[in-house]
């Protein structure tokens, strides 16, 4: 058995101090050693996006990194969005309004790749969604809905439920084909 290495790590604003073997991959090590179960793993190739999760606030394919690299790292995973209460983040809430999720397996990944983009860009329009979200592999959706969800996720965000703007970001009129 290889030897073990030290990795200081903050996971959803908590600090961990932990012993792990250097091959120990990030989504194994919060699924095993944290009980963070909301990180899935799909391929294991990094191709399908279902272990997004954010490194130092970029989002990350876990199954590719090894915990040993993450020392002194933060991490947020899909366990970071609820509220203690249980209060659902707007993310969460506008996939389940506009029914951006079926089978579930991919929605943390997507949630949490949703989250930094509306981070980086808070009213994001669809090609934004569709670039950022693009190497994450649903077999449910077909992507409308996921898409739809994230721009009015980024209407709650931005307090701005109500401003005219169709439940997939676009206004009345680019609905019909007038551009500003």
């Amino acid at each position: 058995m290889p030897d073990e290495v030290r990795v200081r790590i903050t996971v959803n604003g908590t600090r961990h101090d932990l012993r792990t073997e250097p091959r120990t991959l990030l989504a194994d090590l919060l699924r095993n050693d944290l009980a963070l179960p909301g990180t899935h793993l799909g391929c294991e190739q990094g191709v399908c996006g279902a272990c997004t999760v954010l490194v130092d606030d970029v989002a990350t394919r876990s199954c590719l990194v090894f915990a040993a690299q993450l020392d002194g790292a933060s991490v947020r995973t899909v366990e970071s969005l609820a509220g203690a209460d249980g209060t659902l983040h707007p993310i969460q809430r506008a996939f389940t309004e506009e029914h951006g999720l079926q089978c579930g397996f991919c929605t943390p990944g997507m949630l949490m790749g949703a989250c930094e983009l509306l981070e980086r860009v808070p009213e994001p329009r669809r090609e934004d969604v569709e670039e950022a979200l693009g190497g994450n592999l649903c077999r449910c959706t077909g992507y409308q809905n996921i898409v739809r969800s994230v721009c009015a996720a980024g209407r709650l965000m931005a307090g701005q439920a109500s401003d005219g703007q169709t439940s997939d970001g676009q206004t009345s009129d680019e609905q019909s084909g007038v551009r500003a």
